[in-house]
């Protein structure tokens, strides 16, 4: 039962909703089914499946309102749990944020679902783990990676006439690979709506070739240097800095886009003006529900405009406090980027480091966007447009709104993480320490 049809899901909910004697109530069905592989030492240490299916009942008495949850589907399950959520929403406080639900909304079609993933069974995983595996053993390494993939289908409805229904797919997969002495290490992650482009061999060779070229890493003293970013190594950062785009936030000064007096940095030039950010729900690459989790619709958003800052999102709550346009949070994040590709920018590089990965990263200002964290994973010195050596790892203090502005170069965007996000190449990334760590 986990993947219900549209119609299969709308019987349900309106069922539901037949019991409700709440002034407003929205009912939520989700459901996923999946599977996952991991290996580690070049064997298959675990493999599952799972599937799961479970509705959310909303009940509000004026200001005040309840949630209980419920993963049976019977009509005296049903009622059970819309009477549940109704005798917690009486006894509730009054909610200082309370906004109506929404009334009927008008969804765009997006493409998130694809049946080679939702197809994807045992054999599969079998076969790409050991794709990967093998990729290892040629060269004489040890893997340890994960896939895993699901199907999912979320629907919602109220009794204000709200519908929406979006069924999607998705595969993850990673993989580290260590030389036999310990001194190599390299990584790669792929994520697809779409299984039929992932290639866990071909990814794989990519961790085998930087965990081969990684042995017995040289010492570089910390420092400013020219960095190329790797799309794994920027989307935790650029991820942080795009998710922090909030309205209310910036608006109390608790954000990098807040001014003195209540007002926000909308309008102003921030970034370098190769960038370009928006968020697309119908992009084929990266494709997301057409409706956020409180059933506003999602549409076309430019956030970031040649550098300058466009829009943020809000609550329907702050919205309508301010008197501002409603805009929910992105489903994706989509970065423009260059023509170059990875082996263009190292050629154009007279003295740099290649970075493959950051980790272990954490906040330090939250009001500049400052993070510090560590390489990972294949980390290169580059001199005169070529890779010289590895180079030890090093702790990092950086903030994406100065990385953006120190930009020199973009590549082609990649899926990574859900998002598109373009290799690219910054000066004086400030490096502040070594780490001994591969």
């Amino acid at each position: 039962m986990a993947i219900l049809s549209r119609e299969e899901a709308q019987a349900i909910l309106k069922k539901a909703l037949g019991f409700s004697k709440a002034d407003e109530c929205e009912v939520t069905l989700s459901g996923n089914t999946g599977g996952n592989i991991r290996y580690a030492r070049n064997e298959v240490s675990t493999s599952g499946a799972e599937e799961n299916t479970s509705l959310a009942v909303e009940s509000r008495f004026g200001k005040r309102s309840g949630v209980a949850t419920i993963n049976e589907f019977d009509d005296a399950s049903l009622e059970k749990v819309i009477r549940r959520s109704e005798e917690i929403a009486r006894l509730a406080p009054e909610s200082p944020e309370y906004v109506e639900l929404l009334g009927p909304q008008q969804y765009i079609t997006t493409k998130a679902h694809f049946d080679a993933t939702a197809k994807i069974d045992p054999t599969y995983r079998a076969d790409a783990a050991a794709k990967s595996i093998k990729a290892a053993s040629d060269k004489g390494l040890t893997a340890a990676g994960f896939l895993e993939h699901y199907t999912n289908f979320t629907a919602k409805m109220n009794n204000k006439g709200l519908f929406a229904y979006h069924p999607s797919t998705v595969v993850d997969f990673s993989v580290t690979m260590r030389t036999e002495d310990g001194t190599g290490s390299g990584y790669v992650t792929q994520d697809f709506s779409d299984v039929s482009k992932l290639d866990t061999g071909k990814a794989s060779e990519i961790a085998a070739q930087k965990a081969a070229t990684s042995r017995n890493a040289r010492a570089l003293e910390p420092g400013k240097y020219t960095v190329i970013l790797e799309p794994a190594a920027s989307i935790d950062l650029l991820r942080n800095m795009f998710f922090n785009m909030d309205q209310r936030s910036a608006e109390e000064g608790r954000s990098f886009l807040s001014k003195a007096g209540g007002k926000t940095k909308i309008g102003e030039k921030l970034l370098d003006e190769r960038i370009t950010v928006y968020s697309d729900p119908t992009h084929p690459e990266v494709p997301t529900s057409p409706f956020a989790g409180d059933g506003r619709p999602q549409k076309k958003i430019t956030w970031i405009d040649k550098g300058v800052v466009k829009n943020l999102y809000n609550t329907r709550f702050w919205a309508a406090k301010t008197g501002a346009a409603s805009v929910p949070s992105p489903g994706n994040v989509i970065m423009e980027g260059g023509n170059q590709s990875l082996e263009d920018m190292i050629k154009s590089t007279k003295r740099g480091i290649l970075v493959t990965r950051l980790w272990y990263i954490r906040s330090v200002d939250p009001q500049t966007l400052l993070y510090t964290g560590l390489t990972r994973d294949g980390t290169f010195y580059i001199e005169n447009g070529k890779i010289m050596y590895p180079v030890k790892n090093f702790r990092f203090n950086e903030s994406p709104v100065i990385m953006l502005n120190n930009l020199e170069a973009l590549g082609k965007p990649q899926r990574i993480n859900g998002s598109l996000i373009p290799p690219m190449k910054v000066r004086d990334f400030t490096f502040t320490s070594l780490s001994d760590a591969v």
